[in-house]
């Protein structure tokens, strides 16, 4: 049973992540770039260290935050003009060290983002020409870290996220005349994604690619226009016209058999209440 975890990148979602597994009794790492967030990270009772991938490692890097039985890589790909080529390489820096480290076991924190919107229900084999740059270069990632010699990889493919502070009204609240009402919606909420992350852990499932996001996928108008009242925000205004737009449902049942997860919140719609 793996004992000591560290996380890289411990924001949003690596700090309470980092914060739920102390509290199991595991030793944990987490990384930021900004070091003014460093006593956060100790505030939780894990160990703190300034980690930068600019794209190459940070020149005070203390390689001892490799010195882990579990890896969790939860770093987004930056917004650039160069985010393809950018990404990868820092994920070639990171293998890199990997390969010198004694970490054995890798959980990477990806995006639905790699599957292109092909109309349907798409599943993990799906990951096959993304639409966006963001999905390309996760997808790039996620093959360097499979392609280790004598490493243990399982990714985890999150839709958007949500809960918390992550209002969703504010990002369409108050626009008229969108014109993709009928679309569905990718999410899962903050606490499944943690929760998943420790089932994995507990069960030791290894080797894997999981998609995970809320079983059920409602139109992003009820979804924001929901949001947008539940907030006291002006809902946005969705045209009547109902034009042909592409989409994707993510479909979670490989995970959700293989973990037997059952989600704390089904629908994106609960998590706004």
């Amino acid at each position: 049973m793996e004992s000591s975890i560290s996380i890289l990148g411990c924001g949003w979602l690596g700090l309470p992540l980092a914060e739920q597994l102390v509290q199991l009794g595991y030793s944990v790492k987490g990384s930021t770039t900004d070091m003014s967030k460093l006593n956060v990270i100790e505030a939780v009772g894990a160990a703190a260290y300034s980690v930068s991938l600019m794209p190459d490692w940070n020149a005070d890097f203390d390689v001892s935050f490799l010195d882990c039985d579990v890896l969790i890589v939860n770093f987004p790909p930056h917004r650039r003009d160069d985010i393809i080529e950018y990404h990868r390489l820092q994920f070639e820096a990171l293998c890199r060290k990997l390969k010198e480290s004694k970490c054995k076991k890798i959980i990477m924190i990806s995006s639905t983002s790699v599957y292109p919107d092909v109309s349907k229900v798409v599943t993990e084999k799906d990951a096959v020409n993304p639409d966006k740059d963001s999905g390309k270069a996760l997808l790039i990632a996620e093959s360097l870290l499979q392609r280790l010699d004598n490493m243990q990889v399982t990714i985890v493919r999150f839709g958007g996220l949500i809960g918390y502070d992550r209002n969703p009204a504010r990002f369409l609240s108050g626009k008229k005349e969108l014109k993709d009402g009928s679309v569905p919606v990718n999410l899962i909420h903050r606490d499944d994604c943690i929760a998943i992350i420790i089932e994995i852990l507990k069960q030791q499932k290894w080797g894997n690619v999981y998609n995970a996001c809320c079983d059920e996928h409602p139109t992003r108008k009820v979804f924001y226009t929901l949001a947008s009242r539940l907030s006291s925000l002006p809902e946005p205004q969705f045209s009547d016209q109902e034009l042909n737009y592409s989409f994707k449902i993510i479909d979670s049942s490989i995970m959700k058999n293989d973990l037997q997860y059952t989600f704390k919140y089904k629908s994106p719609l609960d998590c706004l209440r």
